[in-house]
């Protein structure tokens, strides 16, 4: 008798121990909103605490899984939401660190709900506010696979999504019907966007080609004693209206990202399944150390890893003027010696009416940022007088005080050209890229929605130049032998820059084109403009 009230003990102590666990862990998951999404050092602490804990949680339920279905009556879908959990944590990781590795390990999280249906029984809950987690966590997988360019997988998921919405929508008539159509029909759209040229196996079948850094992908680069800096901070910003987009990252972001991203290395160590009693498996184990290490407690990546393999990155769709100056002044700021920063912006142009400009830094116009998210009024601009700019527009002159450090500005707009005029008012290497005002007519109505051909370019030069030629199909021997041509004349091309004359107006793109992600984008665009403003 006295055995059995010390089991009974035990098993009570362990439910409060999971219970424990888990209004921690789910108190931390809900203070990550709460933490600044710029900076550094602000947010590291308060991500290695929630991921202790949720690895705490993981394995103790692993541990006592039997106990836990017993006494505390948990269920495979209660289950599926801590493994959901995870895969956040480690997504919204790889969005505050950019290093692609950790987009894997919510991969594996993913999948293993997936493909253990931890969410099989949702609807026969009676419970609508499980069925949208359920709908959540499929939009939040297939945005995992669209970065990982697993795109077989995302046709699969995308048609279980329908389906799910289709019995979502019939058995519970929610009033959130119609903003799960518009998901469903921006992902399918982002999809189509996204496929512009297809590359073809001898079988007909398609070949997905990932077009994010390697040394494959990268130009050769002959050293100079120029070369002293590194790529550190990036600042993507998507601001075009009508493009093709899903969960705020438009065509042209999610072209750029991935061409400033090296490959993600697939993780060497393989899930941790065991089968326990009930037939009840094992998911991911989240206390497994990937060999490029996990972010812990202490704020910081553990296995003495003390440098990033990619430029941090900051990814703002349709921000406002405010935001946009915001984030770019906290990248500034995080600038160590040495270090660069990138801003690209695809935006519609703001244009000016004054005829006789004296100010080029506001009298030429800018690009048109976000109004909606701002406070600051814009309106009445008509009746104040021509000496009032618009507010809701990031102007050239905006960026003058960031022109104290190395910077290379990317422009997609049709008011790019007005960015040339910057100054190097501080001797600071300085280029900026500009896409070109016009676009062809017959592509003008496909690339407002499918996305820029001067970002297409810079993404993938050989995709871009059978689009132009609407070449739609390209068997893979064809492929293959034009982009030997292609990476023969980045090769050359390259060479060329870094043994051209160094004088005060060239040295600042000497300096910058030794850096490997500039590299792989300015010498990825025949006929792009090149202005180093002396």
């Amino acid at each position: 008798m006295v055995k059995m009230e010390s089991t009974e003990e035990q098993d009570r102590k362990l439910v409060l121990e999971f219970c424990h666990l888990l209004e921690k862990s789910k108190q931390l998951f809900n203070g990550l909103r709460d933490l600044p999404q710029y900076g550094h050092r602000q947010w590291q602490a308060y991500f290695g605490r929630t991921f202790d804990v949720y690895t705490k949680l993981w394995k103790f339920q692993q541990q006592h899984r039997m106990v836990l279905d017993s006494k505390y009556g948990l269920k495979r879908w209660q289950i599926g939401e801590i493994a959901s959990k995870i895969g956040q944590l480690y997504y919204h990781y790889y969005l505050r660190t950019s290093e692609t590795n950790y987009l894997n390990e919510a991969y594996q999280f993913y999948a293993a709900i997936r493909g253990r249906a931890y969410y099989s029984r949702a609807i026969k809950e009676d419970r609508p506010d499980l069925m949208v987690k359920k709908l959540r966590y499929y939009a939040r997988f297939i945005v995992v696979c669209l970065l990982l360019k697993k795109m077989k997988l995302v046709r699969e998921l995308v048609t279980e999504l329908e389906k799910q919405i289709q019995e979502y929508t019939t058995t519970y008539e929610p009033e959130d019907h119609l903003e799960w159509s518009l998901v469903l029909e921006e992902i399918k759209g982002f999809i189509k966007a996204e496929a512009a040229v297809a590359v073809l196996h001898a079988d007909s079948n398609p070949i997905i080609l990932s077009h994010r850094l390697s040394p494959l992908t990268t130009p050769p680069c002959e050293r100079s004693p120029h070369m002293t800096l590194s790529l550190q901070e990036i600042l993507i910003v998507g601001s075009a209206c009508e493009q093709a987009k899903f969960s705020e990252l438009t065509m042209d972001m999610f072209r750029m990202l991935q061409t400033l991203e090296r490959e993600p290395t697939e993780s060497t160590h393989p899930m941790s399944v065991s089968h326990g009693m009930h037939g009840h498996d094992a998911s991911p184990a989240a206390s497994r150390i990937p060999p490029y290490g996990v972010p812990g407690s202490k704020g910081y990546l553990e296995n003495n890893r003390h440098y990033r393999d990619n430029p941090h990155k900051y990814l703002l769709y349709k921000p406002s003027i405010s935001q946009l100056l915001v984030f770019l002044a906290s990248g500034f700021k995080e600038l160590p010696p040495g270090g660069a920063l990138l801003l690209y912006m695809s935006a519609d142009g703001c244009f000016s009416t004054t005829k006789h400009p004296e100010d080029y830094g506001y009298e030429l116009g800018g690009l048109a940022t976000s109004v909606k998210r701002d406070g600051v009024d814009g309106g009445g601009l008509a009746c104040r007088g021509k000496s009032y700019k618009e507010n809701h527009c990031l102007y050239p002159g905006d960026l003058y005080p960031f022109t104290r450090r190395p910077l290379f500005i990317i422009i997609d707009s049709d008011n790019s050209f007005v960015f040339q005029h910057i100054p190097r008012y501080f001797g600071q290497p300085l280029v900026i890229l500009m896409s070109p005002q016009d676009v062809p007519p017959a592509f003008q109505a496909e690339v407002q929605h499918h996305g820029s051909l001067f970002t297409l370019f810079l993404h993938s030069p050989l995709t871009a130049l059978c689009y132009i030629c609407n070449v739609g199909d390209v068997p893979i021997h064809h492929w293959e032998r034009c982009q030997s041509y292609v990476d023969h004349f980045i090769t050359e091309a390259s060479r060329l820059v870094t043994r051209c004359r160094i004088d005060e107006i060239e040295q600042g793109y000497i300096e910058i084109s030794e850096v490997t992600d500039f590299r792989a984008v300015t010498a990825n665009v025949p006929g792009y403009i090149i202005k180093h403003s002396p």
